[in-house]
Parts: structure tokens; C-alpha cells; sequence
């Protein structure tokens, strides 16, 4: 069973998020935002990383400090967010590898299959 991590800063849409990835056949981990997210990789032994914080800049800084960890440089990672056209513009600049971008709004669905493109 793959591991995600799941940050997001908004209880009530991880927990929706947390029962609709289970339900997909996710073991999930949710957390609120954090600065400790290489701590959190670490500890859950994450396959990958979804990232749903209600500014971009949030989850920005979270994606740089998991690249920026040399353990963690290649993990799968979902972005959900309200600023789509701005994400997509600060990933390109980071040549980002391994992430893939959905816009809100979203459906567990949506995040599952993104997943599935990522471990495969």
C-alpha cells in the first residue's frame, strides 16, 4: 500500500481528501502546514506528497524544503491550488520533475489519478 503525506491547512477538505484517497487504496497521513515536512517524509515513510495550503506560497516554500533535502529530491508530489497559472509559472522557473498541478476546484479523484501517474 503507497504512502502519502498530505498537507493541507484546511481541516475539513483533509479530512475529505484523507477518506477519498483511503478509499483509492492510499494509506494517508494528514497533516496542517508545517515546517517540518522532511521530518513528517521521514517519519510516514512517504511515497509522495500532496500539497494543499490556501496560498501558493505556502506549498512553494514546502516544495523548495522537500527538493532541497537531498533524501527527497525525486518524491512524487501533488500541488493543489486556487492560483493555477502562477503554480505552473514557479514550477517551470524550478524545472520542477515529479509534481503535476491541479487546480481548484478538485475531487479525490482527481488527486488519485495524479498520484497513480506519479508512482508509476
Amino acid at each position: 500500500m503507497r504512502r502519502i503525506l498530505l498537507i493541507d491547512d484546511t481541516p475539513e477538505i483533509a479530512e475529505l481528501l484523507t477518506f477519498s484517497l483511503r478509499d483509492l487504496g492510499y494509506e494517508v497521513f494528514a497533516s496542517g502546514f508545517t515546517v517540518s515536512v522532511n521530518e513528517l517524509v521521514l517519519e510516514h515513510h512517504s511515497d509522495a506528497l500532496v500539497l494543499d495550503c490556501s496560498a501558493f506560497d505556502m506549498s512553494e516554500s514546502l516544495f523548495d524544503a522537500v527538493r532541497h533535502h537531498p533524501d527527497h529530491a525525486e518524491l512524487p508530489i501533488v500541488i493543489i491550488s486556487d492560483t493555477p497559472e502562477e503554480a505552473n509559472a514557479s514550477l517551470h522557473s524550478r524545472n520542477a520533475r515529479k509534481v503535476l498541478l491541479i487546480p481548484k476546484p478538485f475531487t479525490g479523484s482527481q488527486v488519485g489519478r495524479a498520484l497513480e501517474q506519479l508512482l508509476e
